[in-house]
């Protein structure tokens, strides 16, 4: 019930069904909120109380999953980690995450995006396999420190949302993407250059970045998208000179 402590503010939704709707609009609700509430709880008192056909994603709302993400206000965001305060009293808009195609009102279709990620083997590729016997592989500090902050990635796809060459060009392998293929490159266990330099390489991969940047500011877990790309520049630079393979610390020079 609402008490002292409670406002009002107006959350204007995207609302699109491709089965019965020719295009889309927008529903305007009024929700009670406190300064407590994210903009997640925000639809979700919608879908509860006022429109249970209002569809989104959610699952933690810990900003940890990184399903919850969608334009509040034209900004990236994950809806979990925004507060309804920061906007009262303005009135708050909530899209889906630009540049995918829409689904369901704020559900975007993330399949291209996965399609990508299948493409940069974000896994370990060791040289050879080793035995379970023959114990973990260790790493120290600096090693770790190499390619973690990458490693923090929750797939979220607020850097994809983005970016504008992403829109331009749904064929660019994408800012995400592309950073962990920097986590997995920077690894000491993983000797998979070799198999990631085509896309590495391509016109689509990091050459297709135009330095806007805008994918680190939004990035929820600080992971630098944009500066893992930089480095793979780099990187793709050496490899078409074939100076790369003499300064692979791991020995991948194939």
């Amino acid at each position: 019930m609402p008490d002292a402590t409670t406002r009002t503010i107006e959350i204007e939704c995207f609302r699109y069904d491709p089965e019965t709707d020719a295009k889309p609009r927008f529903q305007r609700y009024q929700v009670p909120f406190t300064d407590d509430m994210s903009v997640l709880q925000g639809l979700q008192y919608i879908k509860d109380h006022l429109d249970g056909s209002l569809t989104f994603r959610w699952s933690c709302r810990m900003a940890i999953c990184g399903s919850c993400g969608k334009m509040i206000n034209g900004v990236p965001q994950l809806s979990c980690h925004s507060f309804l305060r920061d906007y009262y009293p303005r009135r708050v808009r909530v899209e889906p995450l630009n540049h995918f195609p829409v689904i369901r009102d704020l559900v975007i279709d993330q399949s291209g995006f996965l399609d990508h990620l299948e493409t940069v083997k974000p896994y370990l590729i060791p040289k050879e396999e080793q035995p379970l016997a023959a114990g973990p592989q260790r790493q120290t500090p600096l090693q770790m420190d190499r390619y973690y902050q990458y490693s923090q990635c929750i797939n979220c796809l607020l850097c994809y949302s983005a970016c504008p060459q992403f829109g331009l060009n749904p064929d660019f392998t994408g800012p995400a993407a592309l950073a962990l293929l920097h986590r997995y490159n920077a690894d000491s266990r993983d000797q998979g250059w070799s198999a990631r330099r085509e896309v590495t390489n391509a016109e689509e991969g990091v050459w297709s970045c135009t330095l806007v940047g805008y994918c680190s500011e939004v990035c929820p877990k600080g992971v630098d998208p944009a500066h893992a790309i930089n480095q793979n520049k780099v990187n793709s630079t050496l490899d078409y000179f074939g100076i790369l393979k003499f300064l692979l610390p791991r020995g991948d020079a194939k």
